[in-house]
């Protein structure tokens, strides 16, 4: 069979309407968190160039049900060795840096991909077709054939006793300082992400209440979380820890946690979320733990398999993890070794 010849791609934007832009713009206006965006940007941008590669077409408002179901097949299955169209499509969009591999996407990939699809229907009021029969059928049957053992965002959950090694092995210099601070405020205000720690700024902390009973709340600006910036508290140690390093580094205004020069200086600029792995690794590795024991991640997960060791309740440990789901909550308390928890003794 003569091997199809694909369209030439043009450029990312060049694929996009002025229909498409009009509707990113208006989700920074709406207020969408800022990963959300990116998500949609960069999903989009893929779509787009998955649809023309595929069809010689841009996008249509509502797709048609046949194309969203080719999409859905073309990414549950893998593609190496394969000499078909969908594979002639994915190495054009590996070389265009869109995609990674040849191999099947993870589910969570295809499943951010067709929420985003979803979310520009719903933007325009229109039926996506991925809410048809058919195609709801399809993506139930392409789960379960795509499923995988879970693996987990770190290897180790931090909790206490690891925590408390850490902090032990930031030493009492100014970086040491800082990342007792980053590792005290990551794990006691919820189990924060490295993106939302890197995102805090100097002006998002209420430090009013500090003097009187010693805590701290502070605004997540930059989170996953849909609606008004959740409000969260920092107490006791926690809080000291981070009262000092913001009056050692003498933090007026900008970023809370900021890079530090050779010259043990503390910059101007934002430390980044990868800075927080570097100090997580880092760190870790002072404290004697081998590589790979556990990644910032490791800071929310401890969090709560922590909070279900000490018998917190799910629902208070939520509040300040900011879990939307449950399920997905309950899984570290499901974690817990039977004997270790508290319930076991009730009796006793």
């Amino acid at each position: 069979m003569t091997a199809r010849r694909l369209p030439a791609l043009p450029s990312s934007s060049a694929l996009l309407s002025a229909e498409d832009e009009a509707a990113l713009t208006d989700l920074y206006v709406r207020g969408t968190p800022t990963n959300t965006v990116r998500a949609y940007e960069t999903d989009l941008a893929y779509i787009s160039a998955w649809k023309f590669l595929s069809f010689g077409k841009g996008l249509v408002w509502p797709e048609p049900e046949d194309v969203a179901l080719r999409f859905l097949l073309d990414h549950s299955r893998d593609l190496i060795g394969s000499d078909e169209d969908a594979a002639r499509v994915a190495e054009v969009l590996i070389e265009r840096g869109l995609r990674r591999t040849l191999a099947c996407p993870a589910p969570s990939t295809l499943d951010r991909r067709i929420a985003s699809w979803r979310a520009f229907h719903r933007m325009r009021n229109l039926p996506s077709p991925f809410e048809t029969p058919l195609l709801r059928d399809a993506r139930s049957k392409a789960r379960r054939a795509m499923a995988k053992p879970r693996v987990r965002k770190s290897a180790n959950p931090v909790t206490r006793d690891v925590l408390e090694a850490l902090l032990t092995a930031c030493g009492d210099d100014l970086r040491g300082l800082r990342d007792r601070a980053v590792l005290c405020l990551g794990w006691a205000s919820g189990g924060r992400r490295r993106s939302e720690i890197s995102g805090l700024d100097i002006g998002d902390l209420d430090r009013s209440e500090f003097k009187e009973d010693g805590s701290i709340r502070f605004t997540l600006q930059t989170t996953k979380t849909t609606g008004p910036s959740p409000t969260l508290i920092l107490k006791g140690r926690a809080a000291l820890t981070l009262e000092t390093w913001i009056q050692v580094a003498e933090i007026k205004t900008g970023p809370l946690f900021r890079p530090i020069s050779k010259a043990n200086r503390v910059l101007e600029r934002r430390l980044s979320a990868d800075g927080i792995a570097t100090i997580m690794k880092a760190r870790l590795k002072a404290a004697g733990f081998e590589d790979g024991f556990a990644t910032p991640h490791g800071l929310r997960s401890g969090f709560l398999t922590q909070a279900a060791l000490d018998g917190a309740p799910l629902q208070a440990a939520m509040r300040l993890s900011l879990h939307r789901s449950v399920a997905q909550a309950m899984a570290y308390y499901d974690e817990v070794e039977i004997a270790d928890n508290p319930a076991a003794d009730l009796l006793d």
